[in-house]
């Protein structure tokens, strides 16, 4: 074999290597993508579950009549969507907070250190079924963990609030989302911390830096690119989340931590309408997208101007 048969065979190996994972991606993820933005332009009902095929077309109607703020499905849209940017705000920086607040105390070796560590990753590694069904056992009015700490033992409140109706259900659900992400905050920001020369940090003493002009000057700055990172991720995940608001509040979730995912499982599989459902989820994808782009666009120039 020929030294160029070789050096093309080397390269192809890459490709060769990655063939199962791309071919696995597109058969998880672009088909069934595909497959929803087709039915978003049908009019897809109980009536056509046995050959959504068959479905009658029905264009931009779907599409129409979820952007119609005049409508009772556009304005519910329209306030689901405004929730879910609340809580996704509120709870990406309370994650990234938390976690970096924690990983930047854990930074310096002590005694018991890798104990609490492990305490602190404990809520990423627990299934998130368990983990909030426990909580939807802790917010129970009567009977839950939450109000007798806050009215029986404490006497914050007067009367044990509901937890998981009316109002209080957006800081419960935020409570519970941040509680099972912060961790994940936390091991990415201790993993770069990991980075960082102790060098610079000697130096900076030296030079009679304090501890919050060393974070200020050292700690954050080293630690923006997998900020950059991080924050998208927390965002994208948890403007996605499904899995916490319906463990949490069943399919009937309250107004007020009505988040967009559950909405859309709500306008496709209890009211069996999954045309009107697919347009919500395209133009939910259309608008991560473009939220990601815009992103990553305004991250790329900060970094070309700092360079």
């Amino acid at each position: 074999m020929s030294r160029a048969a070789v050096t093309r065979r080397r390269a192809s190996l890459p490709y060769l290597l990655l063939l199962p994972a791309v071919l696995l991606e597109l058969l998880v993820h672009l088909v069934p993508m595909l497959i929803g933005i087709v039915m978003s332009f049908k009019e897809l009902t109980q009536f056509y579950i046995r050959d959504w095929g068959a479905a009658p077309w029905r264009g931009l109607e779907n599409y129409r009549v979820s952007v119609d703020l005049d409508a009772p499905v556009g304005r519910d849209l329209l306030n689901s969507f405004f929730v879910t940017c609340a809580f996704s705000v509120l709870a990406v920086a309370l994650c990234w907070l938390i976690g970096t607040t924690a990983a930047i105390f854990m930074q310096d070796a002590f005694r018991g250190r890798g104990l609490l560590r492990a305490v602190f990753l404990t809520p990423y590694a627990l299934p998130v079924y368990a983990a909030v069904i426990t909580w939807a056992f802790m917010f129970q009015r009567d009977n839950g963990m939450v109000n007798h700490v806050l009215h029986d033992q404490l006497g914050l409140v007067d009367e044990p609030p509901f937890w998981l109706l009316g109002g209080n259900s957006f800081p419960a659900l935020v409570v519970v989302a941040v509680w099972k992400t912060w961790p994940f905050a936390f091991l990415m920001i201790m993993a770069a911390l990991q980075n960082i020369p102790g060098e610079l940090y000697e130096a900076a003493s030296i030079d009679g830096a304090g501890v919050w002009q060393r974070i200020r000057k050292i700690t954050m700055p080293s630690l923006r690119p997998i900020n950059q990172v991080l924050v998208l991720v927390l965002f994208l995940w948890t403007f996605n989340d499904f899995n916490t608001p319906y463990l949490l509040f069943g399919e009937a979730a309250p107004e007020r931590a009505n988040l967009i995912s559950v909405h859309i499982y709500q306008s496709s599989f209890v009211t069996w309408n999954f045309g009107a459902g697919s347009a919500m989820s395209v133009l939910l994808l259309l608008f991560l997208l473009v939220v990601t782009a815009v992103y990553l666009l305004a991250t790329s120039r900060g970094r070309k101007s700092r360079a």
